[in-house]
């Protein structure tokens, strides 16, 4: 009576060192990696042997419950593509392949001027002959006129003072008579915005013969420094 507590307990460790048989078909059993191994070291086979690809190939798929049977593969790429081809109509309950015919988009308005062939199959020599007398036929041609003269208000015109005359800046042509011009110069050329200002003034009273003002100390004819030199630039150039 004394042993019947360890019967239970010898009867589990029986159970885990049980090594449960390998059953089943598949690629990973140990009866498979020896056949296979066999076959390619062509000592024959072990046990059952291999399907071949073509019985694999013949077996019966169940997708989508329709029974398709997809026909055995070949070695060539045609082959191929026709099995393929019968395999996807099967399963797709067609009666054969769809072929996917691309449109290219119509760019109606994208020009094409820049491609040679297309404007070549519109137009020709003669073609462009006619239609540049037809665009001579409709030229308008306009006859020049005369230069409109800038209005300045009754003022004396600075632009063409300076075309007339060709002595530098500084060179007095016109004497001027009295003490301390310079600083009188100074003084009077303030009030103007600019020099071009400065020399209307002067030639509207009197210069440059005469100087009412004290705008032109050193009798060059040019009022406050102001410079002829880029009106005959422009001129000559």
């Amino acid at each position: 009576m004394r042993f019947l507590p360890l019967i239970p307990a010898i009867a589990l460790i029986a159970a885990c060192n049980t090594v449960a048989p390998v059953t089943g078909a598949g690629f990973n059993t140990p009866q498979y990696q020896a056949q296979r191994e066999a076959q390619l070291a062509g000592q024959g086979t072990v046990g059952d042997p291999l399907l071949a690809p073509a019985d694999v190939s013949q077996e019966t798929l169940g997708a989508q419950g329709t029974g398709s049977t997809f026909p055995a593969a070949s070695g060539s790429n045609a082959d191929i593509a026709n099995q393929t081809a019968a395999a996807l109509a099967n399963t797709s309950g067609g009666g054969g392949a769809t072929a996917v015919v691309t449109t290219a988009p119509n760019n109606t308005g994208i020009s094409d001027e820049q491609d040679f062939a297309a404007v070549s199959e519109r137009r020709s020599i003669e073609s462009d002959a006619a239609r540049i007398d037809q665009n001579r036929q409709t030229y308008e041609v306009v006859a020049p006129t005369a230069v409109p003269e800038r209005s300045t208000g009754g003022q004396p015109n600075i632009v063409q003072y300076a075309l007339s005359t060709t002595n530098p800046v500084g060179a007095q042509l016109y004497s001027r008579a009295g003490f301390n011009l310079q600083a009188k110069a100074q003084r009077n050329c303030a009030q103007f915005p600019s020099s071009d200002q400065a020399q209307i003034e002067f030639l509207s009273n009197g210069g440059p013969q005469r100087d009412r003002k004290g705008l032109d100390p050193d009798g060059d004819g040019f009022a406050c420094s102001w410079d002829p030199s880029p009106f005959r630039s422009a001129v000559n150039n």
